[in-house]
């Protein structure tokens, strides 16, 4: 088993500066009564006040804000070059955030490669039950993004790299098109992190992220954050998030603030296992094709290396067969977990279109390629040598025994 020789300019194309330094101190200050280095996690969920409608601080009610949770939005909106930052309980409660900013016969235009539980909310109460029109569109192809646009156009939601069939958007060209068509451009870099894509540097207005993949990193909590730098826009998500109430508990805010310290370093270390894996899997005879934005061969490999500064730790691949050798072969398998979710420092391997993908519509699935040997892996930290031993013997065990029936 030849394990690839890469050079670390393969997978890292350029580095964000200061970005551990700003993970680590950026809204961390020492508590000025006793000195602890780190933020302290404030339970409470109301405060003192010093007379009636004069609370002692910024905070009044902690789902409206908390000192812990405070330090963490001031450090995320750094990482995000934003001004502002909101956190929720869930990627879910903060997208459910953004669009309920949407109005009754208003549009919606999302791309057509977009994570489940997006496309789920999108589908069954944005346009069933608050009449807003949802247009899901291939926004590799700005041409038809334009084509997609009316006068009730408001929102624009971008993802990429994409769940799960890794398409790479060009941000500024589809943030162009929004602001000549008056509307909020959002993009979910859950995918890319802070790390190594920086949306609002390419127009984005609104930068959003499920924290409880990479910037969590270790799969133990369920996290959502937004970001963005107009303040008129930032009172109005506000308004929406604290009336809708989605907050984060006080604790899961201080497991984010903890794994931010590392985000950086995970980050790069996931990239170049994905990178080396990619590179082996592209070759490997039991493999169809091979979909990693890092690979030459992926379509957007120029742009991938234009508005990405690496090539991050996402893989999806085509098993030759079917749904039954690709059972075969995820349950062959010893240091994967087969499980849903990403970003946590253990590799985690799953089938989008009985997974996470199983609420989009089949006829969907099936233009978007989301098949039943479609296999989509979140590479960790284990060592690389055994993350591909593994996947070699799971693929062996799946085709050979096919083969003797």
């Amino acid at each position: 088993m030849d394990i690839p020789q890469v050079l670390e300019s393969d997978y890292l194309y350029s580095k964000p500066k200061s970005f551990s330094t700003k993970a680590i101190h950026h809204g961390q200050h020492p508590e000025t009564v006793h000195g602890s280095v780190n933020v302290p996690i404030h339970l409470s969920t109301t405060y003192a006040q010093n007379a009636p409608g004069q609370p002692k601080s910024q905070f009044d009610y902690t789902r409206c804000g908390n000192p812990t949770r405070a330090a963490l939005e001031e450090c995320l909106a750094e990482l995000e070059n934003n001004k502002f930052c909101i956190t929720f309980s869930s990627g879910c409660a903060a997208m459910s955030t953004i669009v309920n900013l949407i109005k009754t016969g208003e549009q919606i235009i999302c791309c057509d490669d977009v994570y489940g539980g997006t496309q789920r909310y999108l589908r069954n109460f944005t346009i069933k039950n608050h009449g807003i029109d949802v247009a899901f569109v291939d926004m590799t192809n700005p041409e038809l993004v334009k084509q997609a646009v009316t006068d009730k156009t408001r929102l624009f939601w971008i993802e990429t790299p994409t769940n799960p069939t890794l398409k790479i958007i060009d941000i500024s060209a589809i943030t162009q098109i929004a602001k000549a068509a008056g509307a909020i451009s959002v993009v979910d870099n859950t995918f890319a992190t802070p790390y190594l894509q920086t949306p609002k540097d390419l127009g984005a207005d609104i930068t959003v992220n499920s924290g409880t993949k990479y910037l969590g990193g270790h799969s133990d909590v369920i996290f959502g954050t937004l970001t963005c730098s107009d303040k008129e826009l930032y009172d109005r998500l506000y308004f929406s998030a604290k009336s809708a109430g989605g907050c984060p508990s006080v604790f899961d805010c201080y497991l984010v603030i903890r794994s931010l310290k590392t985000l950086e370093i995970r980050v790069r270390e996931q990239t170049r296992n994905a990178y080396i894996l990619a590179k082996y899997l592209e070759t490997h005879p039991l493999c169809e094709k091979v979909i990693y934005p890092g690979l030459k061969s992926h379509p957007q490999h120029d742009l991938v290396r234009k508005q990405q500064r690496g090539s991050g730790a996402m893989i999806s691949f085509y098993l030759k067969g079917g749904f039954e050798e690709t059972s075969r072969f995820l349950k062959a398998l010893k240091v994967f977990t087969l499980a849903e979710s990403l970003g946590g420092v253990e590799s985690l391997i799953e089938v989008p279109s009985v997974m996470t993908h199983g609420s989009v519509p089949v006829e969907q699935r099936t233009l978007l390629g989301i098949t039943d040997n479609l296999v989509r892996i979140s590479v960790g930290l284990e060592n690389i040598e055994d993350i591909i031993q593994d996947i070699d013997q799971g693929l062996k065990i799946a085709i050979n025994e096919k083969q003797q029936e």
